[in-house]
Parts: C-alpha cells; sequence; structure tokens
C-alpha cells in the first residue's frame, strides 16, 4: 500500500481509505447498506491485510450508527495502527444548537463521536459542510482547542467552496490556530468540478484531496450501460437524488472509454476509475466503499500498478466538459493559468 502526506502535514494516509457509509443501515442512508459490527470487522481484517488502515465515518452515517458498528469492528485491535476519520456539521437532533459549527456543537459532536467510535482520540475530524452562520474564528478556534486537547489531531473540511476554504485558512494563519490539511471533496470522472478551482487552491495551500464517492455515485461500477435498466442492486435507485444529476450520454461516453481501457490493462472498469484518480494532483486518499467483501477486493485491486500517459489522455477526453465561467476563460490563457501537475 502506498502512503502519501495529508495535504501540507507530516502526517501519511493509505492512498485507499474505506468509507463507512454502508455501516449500520439505519435512516435515510439505509439504501447504502447493513453491514453489522462482524461483516465490518471482516472487511476491516481484508484491508488491513491489504494496508489498508484509514476508516471513514460521519455522525450523520445511519443516524450514528455507523459510528457504533465500527467502533465494534476496532475494539481490541491495537489504536494506533489505525486511522480512524470523522465528520460533523449537519442536523443531529431537533434542538436549535444541534447542528452547524458552533463551539456548543462541534464540541458536543467531538464527545459524541468518540463514545460511539469507543476510542479516545479522532485521527482526522473534518467539517462535513460550511456554516455560514457561525464566524469562521469561532469554528477554528473550537477545532484548535479540541487538537490542543488531544481528541482530535488533524482537521480538514468537505463540501466547502473555494473561497469558504481560504477565508477559514487565512483566519488559521491570522491567528496561529492549527489549518485545514484535508478536503473530502466529491471528485470523479463524471464529476470533475473539483479541478476548476479547488484543486488549484489545495496546491497553493497544501489542502490533501480526500476523495469520496470515486465512482460517481456507483455510474462507473461498469454495470451502467448504454440502452440496459438499471440493475437491480444499484444504489442509484435509493441515492440517486443525493448526487448531482448527470447526463445519460456522457456517462455512457466515459463508461465506454473506461471499459476500453479496462480491457487493455486486463482490470475492472472501478479498478480503472479509481487508478485515474490516484494519479491527479493533491489526492491524498480515495475513499472506497463496499457492500459486500467482494466489492471491497474488486476495489483493493486499484493499487499495485498505474495507466500509462496516453490510457490517462483517452479517459481526460471522454470525460472532459466546458468548465463553468470564469474558468473556461482562464484557460484560454494557459501560460498565466498553467493547468495544475
Amino acid at each position: 500500500m502506498e502512503y502519501r502526506r495529508l495535504g501540507h502535514s507530516g502526517f501519511k494516509v493509505p492512498v485507499l481509505s474505506l468509507g463507512t457509509g454502508t455501516f449500520g443501515g439505519k435512516g435515510a442512508l439505509a439504501g447504502w447498506g447493513t453491514t453489522d459490527v462482524k461483516e465490518a470487522s471482516r472487511m476491516i481484517d481484508l484491508c488491513l491485510e491489504a494496508g489498508l488502515n484509514m476508516f471513514d465515518s460521519a455522525d450523520v452515517y445511519s443516524n450514528g450508527s455507523a459510528e457504533e458498528v465500527l467502533g465494534g469492528a476496532i475494539k481490541g485491535r491495537k489504536r494506533d495502527d489505525l486511522i480512524i476519520s470523522t465528520k460533523a456539521t449537519f442536523r443531529k437532533g431537533k434542538g436549535p444548537n444541534d447542528v452547524g459549527s458552533s463551539r456548543y456543537h462541534l464540541t458536543q459532536s467531538v464527545e459524541a463521536a468518540l463514545k460511539r467510535l469507543g476510542t479516545d482520540h479522532i485521527d482526522q475530524f473534518q467539517l462535513h459542510g460550511f456554516d455560514a452562520m457561525t464566524p469562521v474564528e469561532e469554528v477554528l478556534s473550537t477545532l484548535d482547542e479540541l487538537i490542543r486537547a488531544g481528541k482530535i489531531r488533524y482537521i480538514g473540511v468537505s463540501n466547502f467552496s473555494g473561497w469558504h476554504l481560504m477565508k477559514s485558512l487565512s483566519a488559521s494563519d491570522r491567528y496561529g490556530w492549527s489549518r485545514y490539511v484535508a478536503n473530502q471533496t466529491y471528485y470523479s470522472l463524471i464529476g470533475r468540478e473539483y479541478e476548476w478551482e479547488l484543486m488549484p487552491l489545495g496546491i497553493d495551500q497544501g489542502v490533501g484531496a480526500v476523495v469520496w464517492s470515486p465512482l460517481g455515485w456507483g455510474r462507473l461500477t461498469g454495470k451502467i450501460r448504454r440502452g440496459q435498466p438499471l440493475p437491480e442492486n444499484s444504489r442509484l435507485h435509493t441515492t440517486a437524488s443525493f448526487g448531482p444529476p448527470v447526463d445519460d450520454e456522457h456517462v455512457f461516453k466515459v463508461v465506454d472509454a473506461l471499459d476500453a481501457v479496462a480491457n487493455e490493462v486486463g482490470k475492472t472498469i472501478p479498478q480503472v476509475a479509481l487508478n485515474w484518480l490516484l494519479q491527479r494532483p493533491t489526492v491524498s486518499t480515495v475513499v472506497i466503499g463496499a457492500r459486500d467483501e467482494s466489492q471491497l477486493k474488486d476495489n483493493l485491486g486499484a493499487i499495485g500498478w498505474n495507466l500509462t500517459l496516453e490510457q490517462v489522455a483517452k479517459l481526460d477526453a471522454a470525460s472532459a466538459v466546458t468548465p463553468a465561467y470564469p474558468y473556461w476563460h482562464q484557460a484560454q490563457f494557459m501560460e498565466r493559468n498553467p493547468k495544475p501537475v
């Protein structure tokens, strides 16, 4: 397993990490999976055998049940051999303070997550979304205090726009608080908006990408084909509303290119899609998910080899779209706005 630095920090993480969205199977995310502690323990065994020791969760996954299952699955294991990541910000109760990134809610969320996970610290803690109602100074001073207390070690964000992240980094620099070193971001061959602003920002400011939904909400598994109905067990039946809409013809075009490259390298379509991401600038780790052992083993096959430059170019061309303004305009002046490398 290859390890990379998490942004501009000294912390190294495996290039693949396991997401726990399928753990628990309760509430709005029940359609993702219903993995219990026994199944989760087996998956973690497989991950550790492959050198994958980073596990990502969130307090809203199955209404906290995902963290509880993860905590049960790691119980009795050597804690220092594991990297535990989780998130908070979204609503976690009916009260007026049970949402957002206020000092009250973040402190409450971290304490509750530690209890559900059965650990005394969280290695990587991320804000699940931006809270425009709370001053960034309140957010960052709280996170800095939690780091100093030893309850969390590194911090990151998720689903922030460029100015959200840059404003926060500037506040950290101004007051000497801990900086965000990770951006848990949506990025895939059918969702490349990350490249427009957040990737250049990550390069400039030393923020590593922690990629979520790398297979485009299940559209890049190889099971979605032109002229064929959705597979019976596709997560798109129940979770399509969570992800961005994608034109069917664009998906088919990308899948055709993935299929061609997969045949060239003797790999599966998901493995090629994941390997493409691992060659992109700023990417520290790609969060993979799995309903069962077979999916997990297939995803683990995305490492230990690399696509050629020609194969990457083929996939780039098939997945390219016209960026929104001002990015399409900036792209016309490459001598001043070079592509990230």
